[in-house]
C-alpha cells in the first residue's frame, strides 16, 4: 500500500559501534607490569654492584643505617623500651650490648689491630646487670705480663666502651680476675694484681667520656672465680665492667 505524502513519521537512525580490540580486552596493564619489571631489575643489579664494590665493614655500616638502634637511658621517655615483654631495664641493657657490638665492628675497619677487638669482648645479662667481659687472648693479652700496665688494645677497648656506656645513667662496677700462680711462690701476686688491673681499667674509663661518679665499686677477686676448669689457664685473666641495674 503506497505511503501518502506528508503522512510519514520521523525517521529513526540506528548507528552500531563496533568496539576495537585494542583497549577493551588488554588495556594498558602490560605497560605497568613491564615498568615494575624494569624497576626490579635495576634494583637487583644495583644490589649486586654494591655487594661487589663494598667491604664487609661498609656493608655492615649500610645495614646499621637502615636498621638503627637507639641507646636509651633508664627513666627516659619514649616508646619502644618495653619490647617483646621484656622488663624496661633489661631491654635498655640489651640495647647497650648491641650498641657496643656495633661500635666495635665500626672501629674494626680503622686498623689491623682493631679488627681483633671483638675477640676480647663477651657480653651477658645477669641479675646484677649487663656484664661486659674483657678477656686475654693467647696471642694478645690485655696487660703487660704479670703487671697492671694496659696494652694498647685495652686502651682502645675501654675508649670505645666508655663512649657507649656514657650514654646511659646506670651505675658501674669493675671486677678484676687473674689466673692462679704456682703454690710454691712465697708471695702470690693474685690479689694485688687483680686489684691493680681493675683500677687500671677504672682510670681508662674515667679518661674516656664516662663520669667518674658513676663508678660504684672496684674489686679484685684474685684467682677465686676461675672461668675454666684449669685455674692457671690464661683465659682466667679478665676484667668485668658491669652496668648495674
Amino acid at each position: 500500500m503506497a505511503r501518502q505524502k506528508g503522512a510519514a513519521g520521523p525517521t529513526i537512525m540506528i548507528k552500531r559501534v563496533t568496539a576495537s580490540g585494542e583497549g577493551g580486552h588488554h588495556g594498558g596493564a602490560w605497560k605497568v607490569a613491564y615498568a615494575d619489571f624494569v624497576t626490579a631489575m635495576m634494583a637487583f643489579f644495583l644490589l649486586m654492584w654494591l655487594l661487589n664494590a663494598t667491604t664487609e665493614q661498609q656493608r655492615a655500616g649500610l645495614a646499621d643505617y637502615f636498621n638503627p638502634t637507639i641507646v636509651r637511658t633508664p627513666g627516659s621517655s619514649g616508646e619502644g623500651v618495653e619490647q617483646q615483654g621484656k622488663d624496661p631495664s633489661e631491654a635498655t641493657l640489651q640495647e647497650v650490648a648491641e650498641e657496643i657490638d656495633r661500635a666495635l665492628r665500626a672501629s674494626g675497619g680503622e686498623s689491623q689491630q682493631l679488627t681483633n677487638l671483638l675477640r676480647h669482648v663477651v657480653t651477658r645479662m645477669t641479675d646484677e646487670g649487663l656484664v661486659i667481659e674483657l678477656g686475654d687472648l693467647t696471642d694478645q693479652p690485655l696487660f703487660v705480663e704479670d703487671t697492671g700496665q694496659p696494652q694498647p688494645v685495652l686502651s682502645d677497648l675501654t675508649r670505645i666502651i666508655g663512649r657507649v656506656i656514657a650514654k646511659t645513667r646506670n651505675p658501674v662496677a669493675i671486677s678484676g680476675h687473674v689466673r692462679a700462680y704456682p703454690e710454691m711462690l712465697v708471695n702470690s701476686p693474685v690479689w694485688a694484681l687483680s686489684d691493680a688491673r681493675a683500677h687500671a681499667v677504672r682510670n681508662l674509663l674515667e679518661g674516656s667520656d664516662l663520669d667518674a661518679q658513676r663508678i660504684q665499686r672496684v674489686t679484685g677477686y684474685a684467682d677465686r672465680k676461675s672461668k675454666t676448669g684449669n685455674p692457671m689457664d690464661p683465659a682466667n685473666n679478665r676484667i668485668e665492667v658491669i652496668l648495674l641495674r
